[in-house]
């Protein structure tokens, strides 16, 4: 399927509309329990079960109007299906709260692989958008792999020790605001690296 090009709030509104509704549903029916087949169920635990055919039916609208999506986007999907599953059928919200970790991890992991093979498979994802030379890729992905693991640290220190509510915080508004806040202190290596877009 070719790439199409959708209204510029589309994508968007599908990759970010089903973490905000997942946050205001929380918010909802946090404090309530739920009796299911005879088996009680939090409110965060229904949350996560409604969360699942959000998010598989976001990317697949995604890919319809796009007609493409990222590893990334796939991998994220995947993940959210199998741990958030795993939460629901077990009746325990460590699983779905273990997904960044594990989302960070391997994408830290498989750039930290290309690194050692002197490649930026960053570059291969976001050229694009981002037009770099070989060198600003290579530094711009170094960072990136290193934020990737401080950010699987800081998730597991979080839903370890603090509670439900305040990781539902982090996950929504923390974890969004560190990943905007890494790409907003990289002005000076586009400034020192970008390539001018010749197309």
């Amino acid at each position: 399927m070719d790439e199409k090009k959708p209204a510029g709030w589309v994508k968007p509104a599908l990759e970010l509309g089903p973490i905000a509704a997942f946050f205001v549903a929380y918010l909802l029916i946090k404090d309530r329990t739920f009796t299911i087949g005879g088996r009680e169920y939090e409110g965060f635990i229904l949350v996560t079960a409604g969360f699942i055919p959000l998010i598989l039916l976001s990317t697949w609208l995604l890919w319809r109007i796009t007609g493409k999506l990222s590893r990334m986007q796939i991998v994220t999907a995947v993940l959210i299906t199998v741990f958030g599953g795993l939460s629901v059928w077990l009746n325990d919200d460590r699983f779905f709260k273990m997904k960044p970790t594990l989302i960070y991890l391997m994408f830290g992991t498989a750039l930290g692989i290309g690194l050692l093979r002197g490649e930026s498979w960053l570059q291969q994802v976001m050229e694009e958008a981002i037009p770099l030379d070989h060198d600003g890729w290579m530094k711009l992905t170094r960072r990136l792999c290193a934020f990737f693991f401080a950010l699987a640290v800081a998730n597991e220190v979080v839903w370890r020790t603090q509670s439900t509510e305040t990781w539902v915080w982090f996950k929504t508004f923390g974890l969004t605001a560190a990943m905007f806040g890494f790409f907003m202190t990289q002005g000076k290596l586009f400034k020192d690296h970008g390539e001018a877009d010749e197309k």
